[in-house]
């Protein structure tokens, strides 16, 4: 389903920025939910998803959606210190991963989308990951948040199983967390983002708003390393 979602729209953003294809770098605390999130993209098993204490995405995976966009799966934040810092390094060399074209040196990462989870439990590491890694080496206006596992946003209440969406009380919820994150991460970071969309990768709820959100907010210019 997703391989072909908006093709057109992506087609026609593509060819106004002359690359091909967009590539995302998928990034966020460990157990954001950053491997549930692709696989439910994808519809199918592409990134392990860690069910202990260790994270599973140790490397750094990329997958295809399609010939159109392309997603980097990268390790978590939040397992200590000295894995922080392997970590982080591995993510700026993403970021400053090259390639040259007419003279001109570009960074293979067109996007950054940082993954939050719905219960804001490590909002300080994502703070850290964002004010010492994302931030310092990647242009402010190509990032996006998302806040992952809504189902869980109100310790599970509210959330109706029958059809795997928010009920009233925590859809007003929802719409007041994205508005807080955006504020939260300005105050925190001095970044201004676009309000975060919400989602259930889990339950497959506004996953397709999630790929909206990517799609609409996609680069229309080659990004210049900094």
């Amino acid at each position: 389903m997703y391989n072909n979602y908006r093709k057109d729209d992506i087609e026609r953003k593509l060819a106004r920025a002359r690359f091909r294809p967009l590539d995302v770098m998928v990034t966020g605390v460990t157990g954001a939910g950053k491997s549930t999130t692709l696989n439910s993209l994808f519809e199918r098993e592409v990134a392990k998803v860690g069910t202990g204490v260790e994270p599973e995405t140790m490397g750094l995976d990329s997958y295809e959606l399609s010939d159109l966009i392309r997603f980097w799966d990268t390790p978590g934040l939040g397992d200590g210190v000295e894995k922080d810092k392997i970590h982080g390094k591995k993510l700026v060399d993403l970021l400053y991963k090259p390639y040259n074209l007419d003279s001109n040196t570009y960074g293979w990462i067109d996007l950054v989308l940082v993954i939050i989870e719905g219960a804001n439990r490590d909002m300080g590491t994502t703070y850290k990951l964002l004010n010492e890694i994302i931030v310092p080496n990647f242009q402010k206006e190509r990032i996006l948040v998302a806040i992952n596992q809504c189902d869980v946003a109100m310790k599970g209440r509210h959330w109706n199983l029958k059809i795997n969406k928010p009920e009233a009380t925590l859809y007003e919820y929802l719409e007041e967390q994205a508005i807080s994150i955006q504020r939260r991460v300005k105050e925190a970071t001095g970044v201004s983002i676009i309000k975060p969309i919400y989602y259930s990768a889990e339950y497959g709820y506004n996953v397709n708003k999630l790929l909206d959100f990517i799609i609409d907010n996609m680069p229309i210019s080659r990004r210049k390393l900094l």
